[in-house]
């Protein structure tokens, strides 16, 4: 296991207006099984094509979410055959407008997402003389489950999806009383609308699924390396939150590169992170402990420091080294440019403290000249030890770092073809010239950051981080863009 992150929400939803006929519980009708539209994902609420909306979020949460909704509902209705006149007349009727007003998402514990809409159908009924305005209210009612897909993505499926149908209001241009055709017109509605609208549902839910395997997909760390998340288990419900616990699989080259068992579950605490926030997300020490033995696996934090000989603010030179080290001027009499080769044989320890991040590296550098032939004089090496202070950001979807230098840098020789070299002799001139170049390439490498837990189009917005003893919390707002 390669590391662990934790995904969860509280909900604060908008309440549906009541229709003029409380509806029924759902656990009074029947269930067939038909498919939904909407997905809370660990702490957002996704619609697949065209909006994201959260349950965190209070009355904002299902505005989103309307305008693909109202765009699915606006079905085909066939001819009505109207026989108010002894013949059979065929009527066309054209649905003008689909109005959801309300839309209310509640979390359903041990099970997914109960939502309920209010709608109202606008339809134009093409007869002689002049036409005729119809608005019929529909309360849409919808069970979703959330579960385990068989990939390790979530996966969504309605249990019971009905209509429910209040009295329609006709509008003929002089607000005359209902025809005789209403109640048969209203009656081949509503048969068209019950067979139908359940059915635009369940087409958005199966691309919504398609949309949620995006979960898996390979994310880039650094040079050659990616990150894979997967659920590992099924979601944790309650009344208030839906939460996935998640896993990391980190690839190099292509490959999964194998780790230390994680022998310490790990469980974000309740009550984490910023109150009403649309996501939360745990991010384990080991996930952490992962992502850098990954970048020293693959030689992304080693370096060659070197500095243009002619420069002249160049301290990288057998010159300047030589007034350090007489054995240096002695064996170069003329200037020449100095290489520092360094390499992280032991790998990069983080530590999480609360409110406090660091981390420690202990790299080996090589010391050398380069030589005529393309080779390079080994002079000496030096064992390093410095501490780092960690800052860590989230830009879109990537928690991202930055790295300044906590203390003195520790140095010790590890051998020499120069003979005894005192330390505080070149503390100096190695903190000038290895201390700003490492934190350059650190910087950058971390500055790609790794991508958090999230499907394809979403981003974190207004993230607030927090670090805890041994983890991460990232709270933040979320915004689905196409």
């Amino acid at each position: 296991m390669s590391g662990r992150a934790w995904w969860g929400c509280a909900p604060q939803v908008a309440p549906c207006a009541p229709v003029d006929k409380p509806p029924l519980p759902i656990s009074e009708f029947s269930s067939p099984k038909v498919w939904g539209r909407w997905w809370a994902v660990g702490s957002l609420l996704v619609t697949p094509e065209h909006g994201l909306t959260s349950p965190c979020s209070g009355p904002s949460a299902a505005e989103a979410g309307k305008a693909p909704l109202q765009r699915a509902l606006q079905v085909t209705v066939p001819l009505f055959l109207d026989r108010s006149g002894g013949v059979f007349q065929p009527t066309r009727l054209q649905i003008l407008n689909v109005d959801v007003s309300h839309l209310h998402l509640t979390f359903v514990a041990n099970f997914g997402i109960r939502l309920s809409a209010a709608t109202n159908f606008t339809f134009k009924i093409f007869r002689d003389p002049e036409p005729l305005h119809l608005l019929l209210p529909v309360a849409l009612l919808a069970d979703t489950s959330v579960e385990q897909g068989s990939i390790g993505t979530p996966l969504v499926s309605i249990s019971s999806c009905f209509s429910i149908f209040d009295k329609a209001i006709v509008f003929d241009g002089r607000n005359s009383t209902a025809p005789a055709m209403l109640a048969p017109l209203q009656s081949h509605i509503k048969a068209v609308l019950k067979s139908k609208l359940c059915l635009r549902i369940s087409n958005l839910v199966q691309g919504l699924n398609v949309h949620l395997g995006t979960l898996i997909g390979l994310s880039p760390v650094g040079p050659e390396s990616q990150v894979r998340y997967s659920m590992i288990d099924t979601p944790t419900i309650t009344n208030d939150y839906i939460s996935l616990d998640i896993n990391a699989v980190l690839f190099l080259l292509g490959r999964p590169i194998v780790l230390p068992v994680d022998t310490t579950p790990f469980v974000l605490p309740q009550h984490t992170g910023t109150k009403g926030a649309m996501a939360t997300v745990g991010l384990s020490q080991d996930l952490f402990d992962s992502v850098i033995m990954l970048l020293q696996k693959a030689g992304a934090l080693n370096l060659d420091v070197t500095a243009q000989l002619n420069s002249s603010n160049n301290p990288l030179n057998t010159s300047v080294l030589g007034q350090l080290i007489p054995e240096v001027a002695r064996q170069f009499p003329e200037p020449m440019p100095l290489v520092l080769k360094v390499r992280l044989g032991a790998t990069p320890t983080v530590t999480f403290h609360t409110n406090n991040a660091t981390l420690r590296l202990q790299p080996f550098v090589e010391v050398l000249v380069p030589a005529s032939n393309s080779a390079f004089q080994y002079l000496f090496s030096i064992n390093v030890v410095v501490n780092l202070n960690l800052q860590l950001s989230v830009s879109k979807v990537r928690l991202r770092g930055t790295t300044s230098v906590l203390g003195n840098v520790q140095l010790t020789v590890a051998s020499s073809n120069l003979g005894f070299i005192d330390t505080d002799h070149v503390q100096t001139l190695m903190g000038e010239v290895f201390e700003k170049p490492l934190l350059d390439h650190l910087n950058a490498l971390l500055g790609m950051g790794i991508a958090l837990p999230h499907v394809v189009n979403l981003q974190y917005v207004t993230p607030e981080i927090f670090i805890q003893e041994g983890y991460v919390v990232v709270s933040s707002g979320l915004l689905y863009q196409r």
